[in-house]
């Protein structure tokens, strides 16, 4: 016979097992439903964007991209970064193959992905980078290029045709990172079109970020990390043991102002995207794959199309894959890609920009030497927080 005391404590202990799994149950189903709710853009690389290239040309080191107000893509590669004897023996003297020839710097492709113009290089007109750095149009559908060679320490503009407007800076200037008048290893040039500002991130030698007017050129302002004053002294190298770096390291690698009045700064060594108003006022910082060493993960950045902005694109060369966040918490909420040479697969994942229609193009430096197209595909339910090559459905011939 049971007394009424052990009845009551083998009606709890019944009740217990009962009681767990109902919290367990409680707490697990807004986190499913959440996580069930993630949405983001979804892209399908296309292995036929672009056309082949004419008269045996081959990208060498493709280190910027950019498209105009028709959609049309402009990529710059370096035409110095080829092995001679591997790849363009038709360009060496003696010729030693049919194959292949350094395409011109720059080159302009349709929507379609049809070679339509190609122009760049040195000209008497203005000095040409040492090694060209990043490729971006203004509002205006005028190209602007940077550089990131020892003595590169100016930006040329252009317009998209390849008529020669202005150079800002000269060559050759020793790195100072409180010049009103040269640069310092440029990386890129993104663009507020409503203030007419050109965002420079500045860069390769240089520690700030650079704000012009972009018409005349003339300095307006900048700032380095958190807003404070740039300072030039080595940090020396990354640890992610360390306390965040209250300065930039080497390259600051991209500045892109949002329609909202923020900018996003590619501090790319540190592994981090910082956010400031377009005064230079610190706002807020996020650190993306913060393990990274060496040439860091955070490359450059892409918005959607979107009026408010809501998704965000980062390369990330050193990890192979491109990152999507929500653009207002800084949320990395998938990403694709992985190493390799297929299509839809990175080798050095250089820059990144989108379209009216929101596609992705990519540009891929060192050994990469490529551009690809990922078409979007609308905003879709998130499966996997690291989705891999996207690839679109596979037919298998019966």
């Amino acid at each position: 016979m049971i007394n009424s005391k052990t009845g009551n404590d083998l009606k709890h202990f019944h009740g217990l097992p009962l009681l767990l799994i109902s919290t367990f149950f409680n707490l697990l189903f807004p986190l499913l439903s959440q996580a069930a709710s993630i949405k983001a853009p979804a892209f399908e690389v296309d292995p036929y964007w672009p056309q082949p290239l004419p008269n045996h040309w081959v990208l060498g080191s493709a280190i910027g991209v950019g498209v105009d107000s028709r959609d049309h893509v402009f990529v710059i590669h370096r035409r110095n970064s080829f092995n001679e004897r591997t790849e363009i023996g038709a360009a060496t003297d003696p010729k030693t193959a049919e194959c292949c020839i350094p395409a011109p710097n720059i080159l302009e492709f349709d929507p379609e992905g049809n070679l339509v113009n190609s122009w760049g290089g040195p000209d008497d007109e203005y000095d040409w980078p040492s090694s060209n750095h990043g490729l971006t149009l203004d509002h205006k559908d005028n190209i602007w290029v940077g550089g990131n060679g020892g003595k590169d320490s100016h930006i040329l503009k252009f317009t998209r045709d390849g008529k020669f407007l202005m150079q800002l800076g000269k060559p050759g200037q020793e790195t100072d990172s409180h010049s009103m008048t040269n640069f310092g290893g440029v990386a890129k040039i993104s663009f507020d079109a409503v203030a007419n500002e050109a965002f420079i991130a500045d860069g390769y030698a240089n520690k700030r970020v650079a704000v012009l007017d972009a018409d005349t050129g003339k300095f307006k302002r900048y700032w380095g990390a958190y807003g404070n004053k740039p300072d030039d002294t080595n940090i020396g190298r990354y640890s992610p043991e360390d306390p965040p770096a209250q300065q930039f390291r080497n390259p600051v690698h991209c500045a892109d102002p949002s329609y909202d009045g923020l900018v996003y700064v590619c501090d790319r060594a540190n592994d981090r995207i910082q956010v400031f108003k377009t005064d230079g006022t610190f706002v807020k910082e996020k650190f993306i794959a913060p393990l990274t060493l060496g040439d860091g993960s955070v490359w450059d950045i892409a918005f959607s199309k979107d009026r408010a902005q809501k998704f965000m694109y980062v390369a990330d060369g050193k990890n192979m894959k491109v990152y999507i966040l929500d653009r207002d918490s800084l949320e990395v909420l998938t990403s694709f890609g992985d190493g390799g040479r297929q299509p839809g697969q990175f080798f050095a994942v250089h820059s990144i920009a989108t379209d009216s229609k929101g596609n992705i193009f990519t540009t891929e430096t060192y050994e990469g030497k490529r551009v690809q197209k990922f078409k979007y595909k609308g905003v879709k339910r998130v499966k996997e927080k690291n989705q891999g090559v996207p690839w679109g459905t596979k037919r298998h011939n019966k």
